[in-house]
């Protein structure tokens, strides 16, 4: 309501002070009040309105202060922060999506499976073996007498059964194990009478494979081999005429062919 005279005093005179008295700019005060709050700016009630626009045209260009304003906000930075943990909860949900797939660390075919749909599975637990199509050698099991000619890098013709002569495989003899067979299985044999015989022990000779095509004729784990080393043939390669290989890279599946007998030539 508009403001009354004092008693006694002339009705026509108007205060003074009415622009900063009068109750509907001291509601726009309160207002602004209380819009300024939430940019994280606090007034006084005790100013008057003057008072308030004085401070306020002290700050400089009103489009600058309200965008400053903005950016600091109280509001916009609670909003920042929901954000903020939003992006990190849809980042746990995207990883534990990830977490249902099961990727192979190589490119092959499942040779064993322990695992059917609807099976619960644990951690640790095998569920199927993966041979690569294409990181395929031979582990030739040569007698240790045959082995006095035989050096990295030489050639080799691998016969094997299942193509019945038919298909020969050529290889590049490219490392010898540190082991015969024997010593290296699991339970090595032991002559506990402490008579000896010699028996022949067979060294496994590992054959690179060289212009292998899976697709058009497959050399499957297991099957048996014959082959055939060209001694008389220089050696090529890395570290060819060696006994020891200087570096062997990292192989990336466990599959192997394996020969029950073995000859050269």
């Amino acid at each position: 309501m508009p403001p009354e005279p004092k008693q006694g005093g002339d009705l026509g005179q108007v205060p003074p002070d009415l622009d900063q008295t009068f109750s509907s700019v001291l509601q726009a005060q309160a207002d602004l009040i209380e819009s300024a709050a939430q940019l994280g700016v606090i007034h006084s009630f005790d100013q008057s309105p003057k008072q308030m626009v004085e401070e306020f045209e002290k700050k400089g260009d009103v489009d600058l202060v309200f965008a400053k304003l903005a950016m600091e906000a109280p509001g916009v930075k609670q909003a920042e922060a929901k954000l903020e943990v939003a992006n990190q909860e849809l980042a746990q949900a995207e990883l534990n999506l990830r977490y249902c797939d099961i990727v192979a660390e190589i490119d092959g075919v499942v040779t064993r499976r322990n695992v059917n749909p609807g099976d619960y599975v644990q951690i640790g637990q095998n569920l199927m073996a993966i041979r690569s199509l294409h990181d395929i050698w031979v582990d030739a099991n040569f007698k240790e007498t045959q082995l006095a000619d035989l050096r990295i890098g030489q050639a080799a013709d691998l016969y094997v059964d299942m193509y019945g002569g038919r298909r020969v495989f050529k290889g590049r003899l490219s490392g010898f194990t540190m082991g015969t067979g024997s010593t290296l299985a699991l339970l090595p044999a032991q002559n506990a009478t402490g008579n000896f015989i010699k028996v022949v022990q067979r060294l496994p000779v590992r054959i690179d494979l060289e212009g292998y095509d899976p697709d058009k004729d497959t050399l499957f784990t297991g099957t048996s081999v014959v082959p055939y080393v060209y001694i008389n043939k220089p050696p090529t390669g890395p570290d060819a005429g060696k006994f020891l290989q200087t570096y062997a890279p990292q192989s990336q599946t466990t599959g192997s062919s394996r020969s029950p007998m073995s000859t050269n030539k």
